[in-house]
Formats: structure tokens, sequence, C-alpha cells
């Protein structure tokens, strides 16, 4: 067998040989840099919105502009000065994690880490070829030899181009794709179990949690506005875990805290967005976000940032609807 096949193909649009994707700044220091600089520019938007006075974001605004100057509990400048000082003890723990656990080797040379897609290939090559060898020898055609050849899409395809197109497939995108998806699995399964915790604990909830909920009305900037002990072990510790949990590489790792911290962003941002792709890949969005941030959710919805399966089994999940619902009832009975 031919164990370079797999390399005939290009590497796909995502990978890079460079060394760092930067020439002026090594990707573990980029990693550390790149969530904060999503974090403020994806805020700024936001915040432009907030300012603009365009008429036609009102139908998706979920509180009117007053709400937030007449029932939050803490100024912006307050605000601001909070998310800054957890981003600083963020990126002093990312310092000691990347250079004590070399989380994704992204700074080795380019021949290095090019022998090590060669090994990787070669490995899934010698692990497909028994399932290769049978499917061809069941469906084999051409020249009357057995196994010579199969259809795939249409053309006629060998026995080594079909295990190096396998290789290549599970090498390059089904593996970062499973890992990136057990990394948000993770990281939903830290912050609801804790976020929930900080709900149910008194003590927790009064000394740590109660902060975040001084933001009656969630904006975008505020986001990640939170006690210092829970913004290290909710985010800046729920990130790490989750990153390492799922073996990702150093650029893996940039985009998982990308995405991430956008995504937390947009959970708070304020505005309920047909549109926004965030918003419509998640049911976990700013509209549900902003029911546990009113009263009579607040004991619900306690999944974040990605995804509501701990809600949904857990039995905490509240709709709009219901809240709706539950505000009725309320009125009800009071008179």
């Amino acid at each position: 067998m031919n164990t370079t096949y797999a390399l005939r193909y290009d590497p796909p649009f995502y990978f890079s040989q460079r060394a760092s994707l930067l020439e002026t700044l090594p990707d573990h220091l980029l990693t550390l840099a790149v969530p904060i600089i999503a974090y403020w520019s994806y805020s700024l938007f936001f915040h432009l919105l907030d300012i603009s006075g365009w008429k036609w974001l009102d139908k998706y605004r979920i509180h009117e502009s007053e709400e937030i100057k007449k029932k939050n509990l803490v100024g912006r400048g307050q605000v601001i000065v909070a998310v800054a000082f957890q981003q600083v003890i963020q990126t002093l723990l990312g310092l000691v994690w990347i250079e004590e656990d070399n989380i994704g080797s992204g700074n080795v040379a380019s021949a290095a880490r090019l022998a090590r897609v060669v090994k990787g290939l070669h490995k899934w090559e010698r692990l497909l070829e028994p399932v290769v060898d049978f499917v061809v020898g069941r469906i084999g055609v051409g020249g009357g030899e057995k196994g010579a050849g199969l259809y795939f899409l249409g053309m006629a395809v060998g026995k080594e181009e079909l295990l190096a197109m396998a290789a290549y497939s599970i090498y390059w995108w089904a593996i970062p794709i499973l890992q990136f998806g057990f990394a948000m699995f993770v990281m939903d399964t830290w912050q609801y179990f804790l976020h929930r915790s900080m709900h149910i604990n008194k003590f927790l909830y009064k000394s740590v949690h109660s902060w975040h909920h001084r933001l009656y009305v969630p904006y975008a900037f505020g986001s990640l506005y939170n006690h210092p002990v829970e913004g290290f072990l909710l985010d800046t510790l729920g990130a790490a875990i989750s990153e390492s949990a799922a073996g990702l590489t150093t650029r893996q790792a940039m985009l998982f805290f990308i995405v991430s911290t956008c995504k937390t962003v947009d959970d708070h941002c304020g505005y309920s967005l047909p549109f926004d792709p965030l918003q419509i890949l998640s049911p976990n969005n700013a509209d549900y976000h902003d029911i546990h941030h009113q009263v009579i959710g607040i004991k619900s919805n306690f999944a974040q940032p990605f995804f509501v399966h701990w809600d949904t089994i857990l039995g905490t999940k509240m709709t709009r609807e219901e809240m709706e619902q539950r505000k009725k009832t309320r009125s009800l009975k009071k008179e």
C-alpha cells in the first residue's frame, strides 16, 4: 500500500504551514489576545446599534433603552472595569496554562507540523485498510479483477484512492469537528452545573453570582460582568478545561475562544435578531438568556453559552410564552 497516497490531496483551506499565523506574534500569545479583541469589537458593534437611533431596530429590541437605565443596578463604567479585570486574570492564567501544558504545539516548525500530518494520515490509512478491503471486495468493479475499483459519485475509484480520500476526510474534517463539538459540550456542562449551583446555594448567590444579576437588563459589553471569583471559575477555568479535555491545538483553541466569546456577547446583546447566525444556529440566544435575567425566570435557563440540552433534560427550561403566562397568573392572584 502506498502510505503517502493521501498526501496527493492539498491540505484544506484552513491549514497553514507557517510557524505562526502572524509574523510579529507567536500563536500562543495570539490565542490569548483574540478573545479580548473579539469581546470588545463585537460589543462595540451592538453598542453602536444601541446608540444608532435606527427605528427599524426597535422591533428587534428585547427591552426599551430606558429600561436599561432604570432597572440596572450598576453603571457602565463599573462594568467596563470589572470586565477588564477579568480579562487580565484570564490572560495571566493563559500564559501559565499554555506554557505548562503546551495546548496545541502551535509554534512548532512547519516541517515538524507537516510530519505530524503525514503520521496522522498514515495512521488512518492503516486503520481504514481492512474496512476498505471489505467494501471493495464486496462491490469491486473493473477489468474482472475482484476489488480492482468501485464507483464513487459516478467515477471509478481504486482502492488506494478511496483509502486516501477516507483518511483525508477523517483526519482533516471529522476529527477536528468532533473535537470542537466536544469542547462545546464540556463548556456547556461545566457552566450549566456551576451556574445552577450558584443559584441554589444562597451564600454563593449573595456573595458571588448576584453581581452578574445587577444587570437586570443585559447588554453586550456587560456579558462578562461578574464577581472576580465567578469570572475565574465559570469563564476562564471553564474555557481552559474545555480545550484541554477536547485536545484542541493552539489554533483550534484560538477559534474556540473566539466563537465562545462572541456567543457570550451575543447572548447578552439585548436584540432578538432573525438574521444573526449565532441566534439562528442555537436556541440558546439573547431572548432565551434574557428570561434568566428576569425575576420570574431567574431559576430557569441556566444553560450557556451554546445549547439548551441540560435545561431541557433537567427541567429548568422556560420559554418566553411560559414566562408571560406566569406573569399573568401572578397578576390575577394579586387581584
